[in-house]
């Protein structure tokens, strides 16, 4: 494994197994507008050098030595339990330990997940700071099993390995359904998405990537802590009191909390789902698939069925 101690002048020090990935298309610098200083297959060597040239440059230095982030052991030492996956690094290493690190996979109750260029997005987007040490970095296990689904991310090939070679607008393999079979696609196909400007992608393969609603109220509930710390019980609570304000925003006549109610209803339904370990849109599916059938009448302003 060869380590390269590269030099952007006037902005920083750095190490990395892939200047390409990290320097160019990650920083966004070209061949010419930074330096190799020096290489080495030698790790502890180059993280020591790296230290003494942030220092000799005046740059900030590193609180945590290269070769001390266990993020450049052969086993990447992550933790993983069956909430969450922590990454033994800090947010501010994270994004280009992780461009090292493309092609690493990894499993937990939720599914496989890999590291890609488009994962690393996400997960970047959605990392959390260890509350216990600021050292570390977690995401949960659920949204990215969502977002793997939801955004094709696993490989045609099915090897996670290889996700980092997926096409950049990839068909739809599912067929309208997720590898879990369970959430519906966020990515739907639009008619009317004139978007792709690759001549050789048809209609068929541009994907509007607009996040659901649904989507965005489960990395709502993410974000505060009630997938992790909430209770069933109390959201079902929730349920009835919001159903009680629209019963009585009717008798009222008030059309804006009527409206306000039921979207209350809607998010309290997510995150109840989502606490049962099922979708909304699973929900909504099974639903449907039985009333769909049904037949019937309607008798004083309620539908009868047979």
């Amino acid at each position: 494994m060869t380590y390269y101690i590269y030099h952007i002048p006037g902005k920083k020090i750095g190490v990395t197994r892939d200047l390409k990935y990290r320097v160019e298309e990650q920083q966004g610098y070209g061949p010419g507008e930074y330096d190799i200083v020096m290489k080495s297959d030698n790790i502890e060597y180059i993280s020591e050098q790296e230290l003494y040239l942030q220092k000799q440059y005046g740059y900030r230095v590193d609180e945590t030595p290269y070769n001390e982030l266990k993020f450049n052991n052969t086993d990447m030492n992550i933790n993983i339990t069956e909430a969450t996956t922590t990454f033994p690094c800090p947010v501010n290493k994270l994004k280009g330990q992780l461009m090292d690190n493309i092609g690493m996979s990894w499993e937990t109750d939720h599914g496989g997940f890999a590291i890609n260029k488009e994962s690393i997005k996400w997960i970047m987007k959605n990392i959390q700071i260890s509350r216990y040490n600021d050292q570390r970095s977690y995401v949960y296990n659920k949204a990215i099993a969502r977002w793997f689904d939801n955004n094709d991310a696993y490989p045609s090939n099915g090897t996670l390995a290889d996700a980092h070679m997926q096409e950049e607008y990839p068909k739809d393999p599912y067929d309208g359904k997720t590898i879990a079979g369970g959430l519906m696609n966020d990515r739907l196909y639009d008619k009317e998405c004139k978007n792709t400007n690759q001549p050789q992608f048809s209609e068929r393969d541009c994907y509007c990537k607009t996040p659901s609603q649904f989507e965005l109220i489960r990395e709502w509930a993410d974000e505060r802590g009630l997938y992790e710390h909430g209770d069933p019980k109390t959201q079902s609570l929730k349920l009835v009191e919001e159903v009680g304000e629209i019963c009585r925003a009717t008798l009222k006549e008030d059309h804006d909390e009527v409206i306000d109610g039921i979207g209350d209803c809607v998010v309290v339904l997510t995150n109840l789902a989502e606490l049962h370990g099922v979708s909304i849109e699973d929900c909504i599916a099974s639903a449907y698939g039985v009333i769909s059938k049904r037949t019937g009448k309607m008798v004083n302003g309620t539908f009868k069925k047979d």
